[in-house]
C-alpha cells in the first residue's frame, strides 16, 4: 500500500453521509420474511465522520459508544470485524464516531458508517477486497450498506441490494426529525402494512411517481411524523425517507429551501442540505490514494 496514503489516512476524518429514499415500494415478499423492495437512493451532504486509530493488540473498539447502542452492536465495530473475520487480518483499530445524523431518522447513518469501516479499513489495513466482496459483507450487515459501498444514487430492488447507478438533479433539500424513534421492523411487521404493490419504471419515478407504501402505517402510529410532514408541505411537497421519522422536502434552489428552514428551525430539528449524486468517501478516498 502506499505509504503516504496509510500516513495521511490514519490522521484524516472520513465522511459518512446520509441517504434520503425518494421512493419506497413493497412488491412482495421472501420466505424468510425479508420484504422486496422498490426505492430510489441518493445521498445528501449531511455526514456523520469517522477516524480510525491504529491499535498493537489486533483488537476492534469504539473510542466512545454510543448512547443505548452496546459496543458489541456498533456496526462500524461488527464490520471491522467482519472484515478481519473474511480476511484474517491481526490488525487492530480504534473506531472514533462524531455523530451527526440521528438516529431512528431513516438517513441511514448506523449503515453509512459501517460503509465507511468497510471501505477506508479495506484501505487502511492493505486488503485489497474488490468492491463486489465488500457489497456483498455490507448487505451481511443490514439492506441500506450495500448503497453507501457503492456510493452512488441508486435504483434498488430485491432487498435493497440489487443496485442501478442513476443520477438525479441535486436538489436543496430541508429534512425535518420528529422527536420519535421509528421501529423499522414494527413498521414491516404491521398487518395493514402494504406489500403488494406493483412495480413501476424509472421514467414512471421521474414523471412523478414517489409512492412510500410505509408513510400510512407510520403516520398512524407516530402522529408526530404527520404533523411534520403537514407542516413542511406548506413549502414544497413533503415525503417519508425510508419508514421515517425523518421527513424531507426538496427545492429547487437554496433560498427557497432557506425560506422554509427558516420558518420551521424554532418548532423542529431540521437540517438544510444538499442532494448528490457521488457518496463525499468515493472523492476522498481516491484522493487520498493520490
Amino acid at each position: 500500500m502506499n505509504a503516504s496514503f496509510e500516513d495521511s489516512a490514519w490522521q484524516q476524518k472520513w465522511p459518512a453521509p446520509a441517504k434520503l429514499n425518494l421512493m419506497l415500494r413493497i412488491t412482495g415478499r421472501r420466505e424468510d420474511g425479508y420484504h422486496l423492495l422498490q426505492t430510489v437512493f441518493q445521498f445528501v451532504d449531511l455526514c456523520d465522520w469517522l477516524k480510525f486509530h491504529p491499535v498493537a493488540d489486533g483488537e476492534v473498539s469504539l473510542k466512545k459508544a454510543i448512547p443505548g447502542v452496546a459496543a458489541a452492536d456498533d456496526l462500524t465495530v461488527r464490520a471491522a470485524k467482519l472484515l478481519k473475520a473474511e480476511t484474517g487480518c491481526k490488525q487492530g483499530v480504534c473506531i472514533e464516531v462524531e455523530k451527526n445524523l440521528p438516529m431512528g431518522g431513516g438517513l441511514g447513518g448506523g449503515s453509512s458508517d459501517a460503509a465507511t469501516t468497510l471501505l477506508v479499513l479495506n484501505q487502511l489495513w492493505g486488503l485489497h477486497l474488490p468492491k463486489e466482496k465488500l457489497l456483498s459483507m455490507g448487505l451481511a450487515l443490514g439492506a441500506d450498506v450495500p448503497v453507501f459501498v457503492a456510493g452512488h444514487s441508486s435504483w434498488g430492488e430485491g432487498v435493497g441490494e440489487k443496485l442501478s447507478e442513476i443520477n438525479l438533479p441535486e436538489q436543496w433539500v430541508v429534512i425535518i426529525k420528529p422527536d420519535c424513534h421509528v421501529d423499522t421492523k414494527e413498521v414491516f411487521s404491521a398487518k395493514e402494512l402494504t406489500r403488494n404493490s406493483k412495480s413501476i419504471t424509472m421514467p414512471q419515478f421521474t414523471g412523478g411517481d414517489h409512492q412510500n407504501d410505509c408513510l400510512d402505517v407510520v403516520c398512524q402510529r407516530y402522529p408526530i411524523v404527520k404533523g411534520a410532514l403537514q407542516a413542511l408541505s406548506q413549502f414544497s411537497a413533503a415525503r417519508l425517507t425510508g419508514t421515517g421519522a425523518c421527513v424531507f422536502a426538496q427545492f429547487d434552489s437554496y433560498e427557497a429551501a432557506a425560506v422554509a428552514f427558516d420558518a420551521l428551525k424554532d418548532k423542529w430539528v431540521i437540517y438544510l442540505a444538499k442532494g448528490i449524486n457521488e457518496s463525499p468517501l468515493v472523492a476522498k478516498l481516491e484522493l487520498s490514494k493520490r
